[in-house]
């Protein structure tokens, strides 16, 4: 039997116990492996069969077409992390963190797995290691060209793309277009908008306010905005962000647009802005700004997802606030919303 004096005293939080740093480690170390198991998961849509309650992997490996003993563990696995808890009699149930992984969910987070876990991804990732001894993209790399050009020749990679980030814009929309007041009567520009979920948003929220959706011609062709509530307040108009944008707008939107590119880019979609926009018109970055000193933070992960696919990058609101400087723009404040991104609000100058 021992005493309190035959351990050691506990360390101050300055000074962890020895212990913690191999598990640490461990735990990013084997990172991997649970997006792995997360990304199979996603692909069997396990969870859309959990829907009513706990099932055997017995009884899922038989509505799945999976084997019911490596779904097993795979299941066991995630269960460490949160997403299915494992009842006595062996059975699995979906817990509250793992419900957005059903395709039925309210802001279904199905089909953003599986973007973040494809081999695009994954792909870039292995080619990490190269890329910061060559200074060149991971992605590159790995398929021979740049990200967006792979997109548009590869037609299967551009559905995952796209429906990957429609489920991680959908949720964020909302937030962002409750996050910032627009006066009435106001035309809102949503430069590089896809198909439109930002800007519907906006117009819902502002009965008096006028909407244009630029993007990509076959992108916009796929627009969101038809909807009673919205008639006669919006159009669509197709062109590229490098060239120009639709001018006379009172707000521009660049929603997820700036972290796509390096500074040289940004500025150039920025100018393209500016020239737009007449003095006094505001522009509304809608982007993750990342915290100084070390802070746990999303857009911490998102910054190495660009490094590896595109030669884009998460920014600091120093960062920011230089970058728009450069364009014309001034930071005038940055607003914080329950999602992951904030809403930079600039005065063209």
């Amino acid at each position: 039997m021992t005493g309190p004096g035959d351990f050691p005293s506990p360390l101050s939080p300055d000074h962890p116990p020895a212990a913690s740093a191999p598990a640490v480690l461990r735990d990013v170390m084997f990172g991997h492996v649970h997006s792995a198991a997360l990304r199979a998961v996603a692909v069997h849509r396990i969870a859309d069969h959990l829907a009513d309650g706990p099932r055997t992997p017995v009884e899922l490996a038989g509505l799945t077409g999976t084997d019911a003993a490596a779904l097993r563990r795979v299941l066991r696995l995630l269960a460490v992390r949160g997403l299915f808890h494992e009842d006595a009699r062996g059975g699995f149930r979906l817990e509250p963190a793992g419900q957005p992984l059903r395709t039925d969910a309210a802001h279904s987070q199905h089909a953003g797995v599986l973007m973040i876990t494809d081999p695009m991804i994954a792909g870039s990732a292995a080619e990490l290691p190269r890329a910061l001894r060559e200074g060149r993209s991971p992605f590159e790399l790995a398929y021979g060209g740049p990200f967006f050009e792979h997109l548009h020749k590869s037609p299967g990679d551009r559905a995952v793309f796209d429906a990957g980030m429609a489920a991680f814009s959908g949720q964020e929309d909302e937030l962002v277009a409750r996050g910032y007041a627009f006066p009435d009567g106001a035309r809102v520009v949503d430069v590089g908008g896809g198909r439109g979920g930002l800007l519907r948003a906006v117009l819902r929220r502002g009965p008096a306010l006028e909407g244009v959706l630029f993007d990509r011609p076959d992108t916009v062709a796929e627009h969101l905005l038809d909807e009673p509530a919205l008639a006669g307040r919006w159009r669509t108009e197709g062109g590229d962000f490098f060239e120009a944008v639709p001018p006379g707008g009172d707000f521009y939107l660049l929603k997820h647009i700036l972290h796509d590119w390096d500074d040289e880019a940004a500025l150039r979609v920025l100018g393209t802005v500016r020239r737009a926009a007449a003095p006094g018109a505001r522009l509304l970055v809608v982007d993750a700004v990342l915290p100084g000193g070390g802070v746990p933070h999303p857009a911490v992960e998102l910054d190495i997802v660009m490094l590896m696919v595109v030669e884009g990058r998460e920014r600091t609101a120093a960062e920011f606030e230089e970058l728009l400087a450069r364009a014309g723009f001034r930071l005038h404040r940055i607003l914080p919303t329950p999602a992951l991104p904030s809403v930079l609000e600039a005065v063209a100058v």
